[in-house]
Protein backbone atom coordinates (compact mmCIF):
# COMPACT_ATOMS: atom_id res chain seq x y z
CA UNK A 1 0.00 0.00 0.00
CA UNK A 2 2.70 2.26 1.35
CA UNK A 3 6.44 1.21 -0.22
CA UNK A 4 6.00 2.07 -4.15
CA UNK A 5 8.76 4.73 -5.76
CA UNK A 6 7.38 7.56 -6.95
CA UNK A 7 7.77 6.80 -10.76
CA UNK A 8 5.76 3.72 -10.51
CA UNK A 9 2.98 5.75 -8.72
CA UNK A 10 3.51 8.61 -11.57
CA UNK A 11 2.71 5.56 -14.35
CA UNK A 12 -0.13 4.07 -12.15
CA UNK A 13 -1.80 7.68 -11.90
CA UNK A 14 -1.23 8.12 -15.59
CA UNK A 15 -2.64 4.40 -16.23
CA UNK A 16 -5.44 4.68 -14.34
CA UNK A 17 -6.75 8.37 -14.68
CA UNK A 18 -6.54 9.54 -11.51
CA UNK A 19 -5.60 13.05 -11.61
CA UNK A 20 -6.54 16.59 -9.69
CA UNK A 21 -10.67 16.68 -9.93
CA UNK A 22 -10.88 13.16 -10.92
CA UNK A 23 -12.81 12.21 -7.55
CA UNK A 24 -15.72 11.01 -9.52
CA UNK A 25 -17.83 7.92 -7.36
CA UNK A 26 -21.16 6.83 -7.68
CA UNK A 27 -23.33 6.13 -4.76
CA UNK A 28 -22.63 2.72 -3.07
CA UNK A 29 -23.70 3.43 0.08
CA UNK A 30 -26.90 5.25 0.92
CA UNK A 31 -26.43 8.83 2.21
CA UNK A 32 -29.97 8.70 4.26
CA UNK A 33 -29.03 5.70 5.94
CA UNK A 34 -25.98 7.37 7.24
CA UNK A 35 -28.08 10.23 8.49
CA UNK A 36 -30.39 8.29 10.03
CA UNK A 37 -27.80 5.71 11.77
CA UNK A 38 -25.99 9.02 13.22
CA UNK A 39 -29.43 10.20 14.18
CA UNK A 40 -29.89 6.78 16.11
CA UNK A 41 -25.94 5.82 17.55
CA UNK A 42 -25.96 10.03 19.24
CA UNK A 43 -30.20 9.78 20.73
CA UNK A 44 -30.74 9.48 24.37
CA UNK A 45 -31.56 5.97 24.14
CA UNK A 46 -28.07 5.57 24.39
CA UNK A 47 -27.27 7.43 26.99
CA UNK A 48 -24.01 9.13 26.16
CA UNK A 49 -22.17 5.89 25.51
CA UNK A 50 -19.99 5.59 27.94
CA UNK A 51 -18.05 2.43 28.43
CA UNK A 52 -19.34 -0.28 30.59
CA UNK A 53 -22.50 1.27 30.82
CA UNK A 54 -25.68 0.31 29.61
CA UNK A 55 -25.40 2.56 26.91
CA UNK A 56 -22.29 1.20 26.05
CA UNK A 57 -23.25 -1.90 25.60
CA UNK A 58 -26.05 -1.32 23.92
CA UNK A 59 -23.85 0.71 21.12
CA UNK A 60 -21.81 -2.37 20.92
CA UNK A 61 -24.61 -4.52 20.23
CA UNK A 62 -25.99 -1.87 17.51
CA UNK A 63 -22.70 -2.30 15.87
CA UNK A 64 -22.53 -5.72 15.94
CA UNK A 65 -26.13 -6.12 14.39
CA UNK A 66 -24.98 -3.55 11.53
CA UNK A 67 -21.46 -5.24 10.77
CA UNK A 68 -23.90 -8.34 10.56
CA UNK A 69 -26.64 -7.11 8.14
CA UNK A 70 -23.94 -5.82 6.04
CA UNK A 71 -21.67 -9.37 5.24
CA UNK A 72 -19.07 -8.20 7.58
CA UNK A 73 -17.32 -11.28 9.27
CA UNK A 74 -16.05 -11.35 12.34
CA UNK A 75 -12.44 -10.65 13.03
CA UNK A 76 -11.77 -13.88 15.06
CA UNK A 77 -14.31 -15.92 16.72
CA UNK A 78 -16.69 -12.88 17.68
CA UNK A 79 -17.15 -9.74 16.97
CA UNK A 80 -16.34 -8.28 20.24
CA UNK A 81 -13.00 -8.33 21.62
CA UNK A 82 -13.41 -7.67 25.22
CA UNK A 83 -10.57 -5.97 27.89
CA UNK A 84 -10.43 -4.73 31.06
CA UNK A 85 -8.65 -1.58 32.52
CA UNK A 86 -8.05 0.60 35.71
CA UNK A 87 -8.33 4.60 35.69
CA UNK A 88 -8.24 6.98 38.95
CA UNK A 89 -9.15 3.78 40.87
CA UNK A 90 -11.42 2.66 38.83
CA UNK A 91 -12.19 -0.35 37.28
CA UNK A 92 -13.78 -0.35 33.77
CA UNK A 93 -14.89 -2.91 31.46
CA UNK A 94 -14.70 -2.07 27.79
CA UNK A 95 -15.04 -4.04 24.16
CA UNK A 96 -13.35 -3.47 20.87
CA UNK A 97 -15.62 -4.30 17.95
CA UNK A 98 -13.60 -6.21 14.93
CA UNK A 99 -14.96 -6.63 11.68
CA UNK A 100 -13.16 -8.63 8.56
CA UNK A 101 -13.67 -8.10 4.68
CA UNK A 102 -11.12 -10.17 2.83
CA UNK A 103 -9.06 -8.85 -0.06
CA UNK A 104 -9.25 -9.93 -3.46
CA UNK A 105 -5.58 -9.65 -3.78
CA UNK A 106 -3.45 -8.90 -0.61
CA UNK A 107 -5.43 -11.19 1.57
CA UNK A 108 -3.11 -11.75 4.06
CA UNK A 109 -1.89 -7.21 3.81
CA UNK A 110 -4.75 -5.33 6.12
CA UNK A 111 -5.86 -1.88 6.30
CA UNK A 112 -7.32 -1.30 9.81
CA UNK A 113 -10.33 1.33 9.27
CA UNK A 114 -11.58 2.71 12.64
CA UNK A 115 -13.45 5.17 14.79
CA UNK A 116 -14.63 4.99 18.78
CA UNK A 117 -17.76 4.54 19.57
CA UNK A 118 -17.80 5.32 23.14
CA UNK A 119 -18.69 8.97 24.53
CA UNK A 120 -19.07 10.80 27.90
CA UNK A 121 -21.99 9.29 29.47
CA UNK A 122 -24.25 11.32 31.48
CA UNK A 123 -23.10 14.08 33.33
CA UNK A 124 -24.85 16.33 36.22
CA UNK A 125 -28.04 15.10 34.79
CA UNK A 126 -27.20 15.37 31.48
CA UNK A 127 -26.85 12.89 28.47
CA UNK A 128 -23.77 13.82 26.16
CA UNK A 129 -24.91 12.07 23.17
CA UNK A 130 -21.51 12.47 21.00
CA UNK A 131 -23.22 13.08 17.76
CA UNK A 132 -20.01 14.51 16.17
CA UNK A 133 -17.51 12.89 19.02
CA UNK A 134 -17.73 9.97 17.32
CA UNK A 135 -21.41 8.55 16.26
CA UNK A 136 -20.10 10.17 13.00
CA UNK A 137 -17.03 8.46 12.49
CA UNK A 138 -18.85 5.16 13.51
CA UNK A 139 -21.38 5.33 11.05
CA UNK A 140 -19.16 6.27 8.06
CA UNK A 141 -17.60 2.40 9.06
CA UNK A 142 -21.48 0.95 7.89
CA UNK A 143 -20.78 3.46 4.81
CA UNK A 144 -17.90 1.80 4.48
CA UNK A 145 -19.19 -1.90 4.56
CA UNK A 146 -21.67 -0.77 2.08
CA UNK A 147 -19.04 0.25 -0.24
CA UNK A 148 -17.50 -2.97 -0.17
CA UNK A 149 -20.39 -5.09 -0.96
CA UNK A 150 -19.88 -3.53 -4.48
CA UNK A 151 -16.52 -2.87 -4.78
CA UNK A 152 -14.47 -5.61 -2.72
CA UNK A 153 -10.94 -4.34 -1.53
CA UNK A 154 -7.76 -5.52 -2.85
CA UNK A 155 -6.30 -5.57 0.72
CA UNK A 156 -8.13 -7.11 3.43
CA UNK A 157 -9.68 -4.70 5.59
CA UNK A 158 -9.94 -4.69 9.71
CA UNK A 159 -13.57 -2.34 10.36
CA UNK A 160 -12.76 -1.20 14.44
CA UNK A 161 -15.10 0.58 16.10
CA UNK A 162 -12.77 0.92 19.19
CA UNK A 163 -14.09 1.25 23.06
CA UNK A 164 -12.71 3.65 25.96
CA UNK A 165 -11.10 6.21 23.37
CA UNK A 166 -12.79 8.77 25.64
CA UNK A 167 -10.59 7.09 29.08
CA UNK A 168 -7.71 7.15 27.43
CA UNK A 169 -7.19 5.42 24.51
CA UNK A 170 -7.60 2.15 26.07
CA UNK A 171 -9.75 0.42 23.11
CA UNK A 172 -6.86 0.65 20.23
CA UNK A 173 -3.95 0.53 23.05
CA UNK A 174 -5.50 -3.05 23.72
CA UNK A 175 -5.52 -3.48 20.11
CA UNK A 176 -2.17 -3.32 19.19
CA UNK A 177 -1.04 -4.98 22.05
CA UNK A 178 -3.16 -7.99 21.61
CA UNK A 179 -3.90 -8.06 17.58
CA UNK A 180 -5.35 -10.68 15.95
CA UNK A 181 -3.19 -10.77 13.04
CA UNK A 182 0.36 -9.93 12.84
CA UNK A 183 1.00 -6.24 13.10
CA UNK A 184 3.57 -6.58 10.63
CA UNK A 185 0.75 -7.35 8.35
CA UNK A 186 -1.16 -4.32 9.24
CA UNK A 187 0.28 -1.56 6.57
CA UNK A 188 -2.04 1.05 7.82
CA UNK A 189 -4.70 2.74 9.88
CA UNK A 190 -7.33 5.05 8.52
CA UNK A 191 -8.85 6.48 11.61
CA UNK A 192 -12.46 8.64 11.48
CA UNK A 193 -13.15 11.00 15.06
CA UNK A 194 -15.52 14.10 14.41
CA UNK A 195 -15.96 14.39 11.03
CA UNK A 196 -19.34 15.67 10.71
CA UNK A 197 -19.41 19.49 11.21
CA UNK A 198 -17.21 22.10 9.80
CA UNK A 199 -18.14 25.84 9.82
CA UNK A 200 -15.08 26.16 6.89
CA UNK A 201 -15.91 23.32 5.14
CA UNK A 202 -12.74 22.09 6.12
CA UNK A 203 -11.58 18.20 6.62
CA UNK A 204 -7.99 17.91 7.89
CA UNK A 205 -5.95 14.72 7.19
CA UNK A 206 -3.36 14.22 9.61
CA UNK A 207 -0.54 11.63 9.22
CA UNK A 208 0.90 12.09 5.80
CA UNK A 209 4.09 14.27 6.40
CA UNK A 210 5.01 11.04 8.23
CA UNK A 211 5.40 9.03 4.77
CA UNK A 212 5.88 10.86 1.72
CA UNK A 213 4.25 8.46 -0.25
CA UNK A 214 1.30 9.47 1.76
CA UNK A 215 1.77 12.97 1.58
CA UNK A 216 2.34 12.98 -2.34
CA UNK A 217 -1.00 11.35 -2.33
CA UNK A 218 -2.79 13.88 -0.28
CA UNK A 219 -1.25 16.84 -1.66
CA UNK A 220 -1.17 15.45 -5.43
CA UNK A 221 -5.48 14.70 -5.46
CA UNK A 222 -8.08 16.68 -5.29
CA UNK A 223 -10.46 14.11 -3.61
CA UNK A 224 -13.43 16.49 -3.33
CA UNK A 225 -14.78 20.18 -4.79
CA UNK A 226 -17.42 20.54 -2.01
CA UNK A 227 -14.99 20.00 1.16
CA UNK A 228 -11.70 21.13 1.66
CA UNK A 229 -9.27 18.35 2.61
CA UNK A 230 -6.19 19.71 4.85
CA UNK A 231 -3.08 18.19 5.52
CA UNK A 232 -2.31 19.68 8.80
CA UNK A 233 -2.62 19.38 12.13
CA UNK A 234 0.37 16.91 12.27
CA UNK A 235 3.11 19.15 14.90
CA UNK A 236 4.94 20.46 11.73
CA UNK A 237 2.36 23.97 11.24
CA UNK A 238 2.04 25.62 13.99
CA UNK A 239 -1.39 24.52 14.76
CA UNK A 240 -2.85 21.92 17.55
CA UNK A 241 -0.59 18.41 17.15
CA UNK A 242 -3.09 16.17 17.14
CA UNK A 243 -1.02 13.36 15.82
CA UNK A 244 -1.30 12.09 19.63
CA UNK A 245 -5.44 12.89 19.81
CA UNK A 246 -6.95 10.01 18.86
CA UNK A 247 -6.68 5.85 18.31
CA UNK A 248 -4.13 6.11 15.82
CA UNK A 249 -1.32 7.51 17.73
CA UNK A 250 -1.25 3.11 18.77
CA UNK A 251 -0.80 2.64 15.48
CA UNK A 252 1.64 5.32 15.05
CA UNK A 253 3.38 4.18 18.12
CA UNK A 254 4.05 0.70 16.28
CA UNK A 255 5.59 2.41 13.23
CA UNK A 256 2.31 1.64 11.34
CA UNK A 257 1.39 4.11 9.12
CA UNK A 258 -1.74 6.67 10.00
CA UNK A 259 -3.99 8.94 8.53
CA UNK A 260 -6.55 10.71 10.34
CA UNK A 261 -9.75 12.53 9.88
CA UNK A 262 -11.29 15.36 11.53
CA UNK A 263 -12.09 18.57 12.11
CA UNK A 264 -12.11 21.37 14.41
CA UNK A 265 -13.32 21.99 17.92
CA UNK A 266 -16.46 23.62 17.61
CA UNK A 267 -18.57 24.88 20.55
CA UNK A 268 -20.35 21.71 21.27
CA UNK A 269 -17.55 19.73 21.35
CA UNK A 270 -17.45 17.04 24.93
CA UNK A 271 -20.81 19.29 25.83
CA UNK A 272 -24.24 17.78 26.05
CA UNK A 273 -25.52 19.70 23.09
CA UNK A 274 -23.26 18.00 20.35
CA UNK A 275 -26.52 16.37 19.44
CA UNK A 276 -27.62 15.21 15.80
CA UNK A 277 -29.11 18.28 15.17
CA UNK A 278 -26.45 20.63 15.35
CA UNK A 279 -24.18 18.37 12.62
CA UNK A 280 -23.54 19.16 9.24
CA UNK A 281 -25.45 16.71 6.83
CA UNK A 282 -23.86 17.93 3.85
CA UNK A 283 -20.61 18.42 4.83
CA UNK A 284 -20.64 15.00 6.43
CA UNK A 285 -22.02 12.77 4.00
CA UNK A 286 -19.02 14.64 1.33
CA UNK A 287 -16.68 13.79 4.39
CA UNK A 288 -17.88 10.60 4.36
CA UNK A 289 -17.32 10.24 0.47
CA UNK A 290 -14.21 11.78 0.39
CA UNK A 291 -12.49 9.81 3.05
CA UNK A 292 -13.45 6.63 1.06
CA UNK A 293 -12.08 7.76 -2.61
CA UNK A 294 -8.76 8.24 -0.70
CA UNK A 295 -9.01 4.72 0.55
CA UNK A 296 -9.92 3.60 -2.56
CA UNK A 297 -6.52 5.24 -4.49
CA UNK A 298 -4.38 4.08 -1.47
CA UNK A 299 -5.94 0.60 -1.97
CA UNK A 300 -5.39 0.60 -5.60
CA UNK A 301 -1.86 1.37 -5.66
CA UNK A 302 0.72 -1.52 -7.13
CA UNK A 303 3.08 -3.32 -4.75
CA UNK A 304 6.78 -3.32 -5.18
Amino acid sequence: MLRIGSILLLCFINFTGFSQGSCSMDKPWNENTLLKHVKSLSSDAFEGRRTGTKGGIKARKYIINQFHSLGVKPLGKRYSQPFTFNKKNCFYKGSNVLGLIKGTENVNKFIVISAHYDHEGIKRGKIYNGADDNASGVCALFSFAEYFKKYPPKHSIILAAFDAEELGLQGSKYFVRNSIVPLKNIEGNINMDMISRSEKNELYVVGSVFHKKLKYIISHFEFSKKIKLVAGHDGYDGLENWTYASDHVNFYKKGIPFLYFGVENHEDYHEPTDDFENIHPKFYVEAVRTIISVFRTLDSLPRD
